[in-house]
């Protein structure tokens, strides 16, 4: 069998090379025979997941002003307001190899919550036209992402497994027949313990990470985080390591976590992760924290998977559903209207700190039930085809 894997932009983020890495792993370690294969917005990041069979080159390309395909695809929509076709055309380096394929796994987790994706669209009602088997694999979708047009692209998957709780019971809830509950693949992921870095503290360091994705959507969420690390310096006596796990161009954690450093470096108890590790290798440190702050919703589950509490600066549905699945509760989830609120980051820290041993015994009991609901999407997809 072969299954593409597609709706990926590259593994600077990464939480996206997390989802990669860890779902061809229990694809093949589950389904025999299985052969996994990646389509790729930025290939030349990829090359990194050495399990995989191949990587394409899954790009956009452009339409050349007055070319054949530029001049068809604008008489279309003109005439018809259809735009499968310039679509088809864009996205051509996934729709050439259909026909070489048996299944495709969407597995942008949360594409459909930034708006209409017309693209994706088509991409689904061609490999459908095809005959082929169509997964939209652990994703996360809020009631506010939803509209018409939206509901009918869900309608063409042969399965939708969702990754927690509050996007499966909402995808229920308009009517769809073809959603199963399951967990990220990233809670399976393994670890690379490099050597500790100076000024890490053992048992005894706090990891941070922040994200210009949400200082965009709070302007404000920067001073109140600042407040809370010097809240964190002020009255404790752990390191705290700023953790970057997106490094693309354009939203960098790096930057921002490297004014922070910058700022507050004199302490001698503040340290910056490179920029340059894998999802593994960040996952190696953050295993190794006592407590974790985290924006990235795949480095707030490296550190879950690794029974580490953790405060999570979420900013959509897939932070709320996580910690809801692990605790019963949205535990230690601040939304984004929240983090502009220094009083409130102190408040949800102190009651981490207070609930330290609570919280990891929470953890151990919960996180193999929730990698039992990771290996579930694996076998969904093996009784799929």
């Amino acid at each position: 069998m072969k299954i593409m894997m597609f709706a990926h932009d590259g593994s600077l983020n990464r939480g996206c090379e997390a989802i990669v890495r860890s779902s061809t792993h229990i694809i093949k370690e589950r389904i025999r025979g299985s052969k996994v294969y990646l389509a790729s917005g930025k290939p030349e990041t990829d090359r990194l997941i050495t399990r995989l069979d191949g990587i394409y080159d899954g790009s956009t390309r452009n339409l050349k002003k007055y070319s054949y395909d530029w001049l068809l695809s604008s008489l279309q929509y003109k005439v018809f307001r259809d735009d499968s076709y310039a679509l088809g055309k864009i996205h051509d380096n996934i729709v050439k190899l259909i026909p070489k394929m048996d299944v495709y796994l969407s597995i942008g987790g949360d594409n459909y919550c930034y708006g209409e994706q017309p693209g994706w669209y088509e991409i689904n009602k061609r490999v459908k036209a095809g005959g082929k088997k169509l997964v939209l694999w652990g994703c996360s979708i809020g009631q506010e992402d939803m509209s018409e047009r939206k509901l009918e692209d869900l309608k063409l998957f042969d399965l939708i497994l969702a990754r927690e709780t509050l996007t499966y019971n909402m995808l229920k809830s308009k009517g769809l027949t073809n959603v199963e509950l399951c967990a990220d693949a990233a809670f399976t992921m393994e670890k690379e313990e490099l050597e500790l870095p100076e000024g890490w503290q053992q048992g005894n360091t706090l990891g941070l990470n922040f994200s210009p994705l949400v200082m965009e959507r709070n302007v404000n969420s920067q001073i109140a985080v600042r407040e809370l690390i010097s809240h964190i310096l002020d009255k404790t006596d752990m390191t705290i390591a700023l953790t970057p796990h997106v490094i693309q161009a354009g939203n960098n954690d790096y930057e921002i976590l490297e004014k922070f450093f910058e700022e507050f470096k004199h302490t001698g108890r503040v340290i910056l992760l490179p920029n340059h590790l894998n999802a593994i290798q960040y996952k190696g440190y953050i295993a190794r924290m006592r407590f974790f702050i985290g924006a990235r919703t795949h480095a707030t589950i490296a550190a879950y998977s690794n029974y580490v509490p953790t405060m999570v600066l979420g900013y959509s549905v897939k932070s709320k559903g996580i910690a809801q699945d692990i605790f019963g509760e949205e535990k230690l989830v601040l939304g984004i209207e929240e983090i502009s609120d220094g009083h409130k980051l102190k408040a949800k820290f102190d009651e981490m700190f207070a609930e330290e041993d609570e919280i990891k015994q929470i953890l151990q009991g919960a996180i193999p039930r929730i990698k039992k609901m990771s290996y579930r999407a694996v076998e969904l997809l093996h009784q799929l085809v």
